[in-house]
C-alpha cells in the first residue's frame, strides 16, 4: 500500500496550523487549571479554619467545605473550557435542562436542605433545647440537613422535616435559661390576703428550685361575687419546669393547709 505523501504533508501542516493558532489557549488554559487547583486547595484550608473560628455547626462543615470546593472547580473547568475555545452552548442547555427538572423533582427536598443550612447557621435552637413548635412540645434531639428530630415529654420520637421549622413560629422556652411560673388560686372573702401573702411567701423561701431573681410578685387578680383569686409570679429554671411546678403546687397546698387557709372544696 502506497502512502500519499502529499496527503501527509497537509495533515502535517493543518497540526502546526492548529498548534500555531490554538496551542497558546491551550496552555494559557492548562496553566490556569494548575493554578486554580493550587488555589481552590488553599482557599478549601482558609475556609475550614474561618468555620472552626466561627463555631460552625461540625455536622455542617464538612458538607459547605465540599460544596464550596465543587463549586469553584466547576467554575475553573468552565473557564479552561472557555479559554480554550470549547463552545459551551449547548452545554450549557443540557445542563440548565437538567438543573431544572431536577428543581421541580426536588423542591420540596431542596427547600428542607435550605432551612436546615439556616438552621445550623442562625442557631434559633440547638441542640437540647425545648422548643415548641408545630404543635409539639419537646427537646430537640439531632438536627439534621434534612429534618429535626424532638423527643416530646411524653416519650415520643418527632420528626419535623426543616422547611416547617423555618418557615414558621418556633416557641423556645428554654433559651433564656429561666421561666416564669405563675400560678392562680381563688379564696373566699373570709380569708385574709395578708394570710395568704405570708403563706406564699413561706413557701417560696423554703423551696430550693426558686430563684431570688428576678423578683417575685403576688397580689389580687380577680375580684367576683363568691371570692377573689390571688396570682402569683416566681421564677425557676427553664429546664426540668414541669417537675418544679408541680412540686412547689403540692408544698404550697401543703403550707396553705398547715397554715390554716381553706381552699375551695376543703371540708371545714
Amino acid at each position: 500500500m502506497k502512502i500519499d505523501s502529499d496527503n501527509i504533508n497537509r495533515f502535517y501542516d493543518k497540526i502546526f496550523d492548529w498548534v500555531i493558532a490554538k496551542g497558546p489557549a491551550v496552555l494559557l488554559g492548562i496553566a490556569v487549571l494548575i493554578v486554580g487547583l493550587w488555589l481552590i486547595k488553599i482557599f478549601s484550608k482558609w475556609s475550614k479554619a474561618a468555620m472552626t473560628r466561627r463555631a460552625v455547626n461540625p455536622s455542617l462543615t464538612p458538607f459547605l467545605t465540599s460544596l464550596i470546593i465543587i463549586t469553584l472547580r466547576v467554575l475553573l473547568v468552565l473557564t479552561v473550557m472557555q479559554i480554550i475555545g470549547i463552545q459551551l452552548t449547548f452545554l450549557t442547555v443540557l445542563v440548565g435542562g437538567i438543573g431544572v427538572a431536577a428543581g421541580l423533582a426536588l423542591s420540596g427536598t431542596l427547600q428542607n436542605f435550605a432551612s436546615g443550612v439556616l438552621i445550623l447557621l442562625l442557631k434559633p435552637f440547638v441542640v437540647g433545647d425545648n422548643i415548641i413548635a408545630q404543635g409539639q412540645e419537646g427537646t430537640v434531639k439531632s438536627i439534621q440537613i434534612f429534618y429535626t428530630i424532638v423527643k416530646t415529654f411524653d416519650n415520643r420520637s418527632v420528626v419535623i422535616p426543616n422547611s416547617k421549622l423555618s418557615n414558621e413560629v418556633i416557641i423556645n422556652i428554654s433559651k433564656e435559661g429561666i421561666r416564669r411560673l405563675d400560678i392562680e388560686i381563688k379564696f373566699s372573702y373570709g380569708i385574709e390576703f395578708e394570710q395568704i401573702v405570708k403563706v406564699f411567701n413561706q413557701t417560696v423561701d423554703e423551696f430550693k428550685k426558686c430563684l431570688n431573681t428576678p423578683e417575685r410578685r403576688i397580689g389580687v387578680s380577680t375580684l367576683e361575687d363568691s371570692g377573689y383569686k390571688v396570682a402569683m409570679n416566681i421564677w425557676v429554671k427553664a429546664h426540668g419546669f414541669m417537675d418544679t411546678k408541680l412540686s412547689f403546687q403540692q408544698e404550697l397546698m401543703k403550707n396553705l393547709k398547715n397554715g390554716g387557709v381553706k381552699l375551695p372544696g376543703m371540708p371545714d
